[in-house]
């Protein structure tokens, strides 16, 4: 009995997991953000939720992460809406510069929330399964 029990703890010990990427997790789950943001409206929040299903812990980092990277395209978008708004407007104005700047920094604020929400949703999930 006692030579079984030692064989268990060295296959435990060299089956070690190997740490969870946080950076691959979270560009899994803004892939998932950008890809489902038009069909889902939270779509954020199931990026975060794959991200931090992914990871397996610290999911609130993980799913702020993967929220943040899915801004980087939501900033493009946002440009490119208010060029179109303001086609033919007086280039000296600003304004348009100036309201893109506001609609990305909402966008931001709100990704990173639901990144983060989702990615602690994904967690539990893990946890629960």
């Amino acid at each position: 009995m006692s030579q079984r029990t030692t064989t268990v703890s060295r296959e435990r010990q060299s089956r070690s997991d190997p740490e969870p990427n946080t950076l691959m997790n979270a560009l899994i789950g803004a892939v998932v953000t950008v890809v489902t943001a038009p069909l889902l409206p939270f779509a954020a929040i199931v990026g975060g939720a794959v991200a931090g299903y992914l990871q397996e812990r610290d999911g609130l980092k993980v799913g702020a992460l993967s929220g943040g990277i899915a801004a980087i395209p939501a900033f493009f978008v946002a440009w490119l809406v208010v060029g179109f708004l303001f086609l033919g407007v007086d280039p000296m104005l600003g304004i348009g510069g100036l309201l893109a700047m506001m609609i990305f920094v909402f966008v931001l604020g709100y990704l990173v929330l639901a990144g983060a929400l989702g990615g602690l949703l994904g967690v539990y999930v893990r946890k629960e399964l």
